[in-house]
């Protein structure tokens, strides 16, 4: 009797160790690649998503930052996430466009003039519309979007506020055919860079400027290696958070749940952070000993050139100038003839 009695114990006892292990069995560690730097509003709205979402499923799952482009440059992540091998990734949304074309209406220059814009067509129909190309194009799912502000031109060689003034500096851009197009339309030749690259290159005096938001300038610590900043408002930078759409299809209803409202309160938050924030970090830049300038004659002639050569040569990739002007009329503004 004693021998079945520790055998019924041992077999309890087993059971018990199975179903501990067939719950944590479920349990996942989910990889978050980040572009940018601690302090950036990639991480910010990070820590908002990983906050939230480890709360929204009981800390049985958890979440991991991997900052700085640890995990590879934002183009690759986009592959991996495609494939599967990555589960979040927080990049710019021009690394995005080569994959998904019609989400480059977000970044034909001076299509977003304010905060509010961005927010109204991101949270909007036309928002809803590109999250669901970029699961059909690119198989990533956008659950989120930082917002961290409009890409000033910085350099290190001289004060920039004419187009005259923008010869002879080498900017590095992204691979992102719309904004090589703008510099071009502006007179200059920029030179393509992966973003992992852009600080040595910036420091060895490899090209002498490159532009992102303030935010961004500052969480990089790009006023170590450069002087001036041009005030430009060309291009609102808006950094979603994508899933790999397999790893999501794979979660069960109630994580596929957490995942989008930690997406939509992270958002939310990256709103807030950057209206609270952006000001403050201007300071500090100059603080730091850099110089800003803004634009001659309000940016019109820079208005007036990446508008005419630009827009008309990317209507087809975005889906047509019925699109943009969607856009145009979902912003108030007037549309294209």
């Amino acid at each position: 009797m004693k021998q079945a009695g520790r055998f019924l114990t041992a077999v309890c006892l087993g059971a018990g160790l199975l179903l501990t292990a067939g719950g944590d069995a479920h349990a996942k560690r989910f990889k978050i690649a980040v572009g940018d730097a601690h302090g950036s509003a990639q991480h910010e709205l990070g820590k908002k998503f990983v906050e939230v979402f480890e709360a929204k499923t009981g800390g049985k799952h958890k979440a991991k930052m991997f900052l700085n482009g640890q995990l590879g440059s934002e183009q690759d992540t986009v592959n991996e996430a495609a494939i599967g091998t990555l589960d979040f990734s927080i990049l710019a949304i021009n690394n995005v466009t080569p994959f998904s074309p019609t989400v480059g209406v977000f970044t034909l220059p001076y299509v977003i003039l304010s905060l509010d814009d961005a927010v109204k067509l991101t949270q909007g129909e036309v928002g809803q519309e590109l999250v669901e190309n970029t699961i059909r194009d690119a198989g990533v799912r956008i659950i989120g979007w930082t917002y961290t502000g409009f890409r000033v031109l910085t350099n290190s060689k001289k004060p920039v506020s004419t187009l005259e003034d923008l010869k002879g500096v080498i900017v590095r851009v992204p691979k992102n055919e719309i904004m090589i197009a703008s510099y071009k339309a502006w007179g200059i030749n920029p030179t393509p860079m992966a973003w992992s690259e852009t600080f040595t290159a910036l420091q060895q005096k490899v090209v002498d400027g490159q532009d992102n938001p303030y935010l961004t300038v500052h969480s990089m610590k790009f006023y170590e290696v450069q002087k001036y900043v041009t005030n430009l408002r060309y291009i609102f930078s808006i950094e979603p958070l994508i899933v790999s759409e397999s790893v999501f299809q794979d979660q069960k209803k109630d994580v596929q749940q957490a995942i989008l409202e930690a997406g939509k309160e992270a958002t939310l938050h990256s709103e807030n952070f950057l209206r609270e924030s952006e000001a403050a970090i201007k300071k500090d830049l100059i603080a730091k000993g850099m110089e800003i300038i803004d634009p001659a004659n309000g940016e019109k002639e820079w208005i007036d050139k990446a508008t005419s050569a630009v827009w008309p040569k990317f209507y087809d990739s975005i889906g047509g100038k019925d699109k943009l002007n969607r856009v145009m009329t979902v912003l108030g503004r007037d549309t294209v003839k």
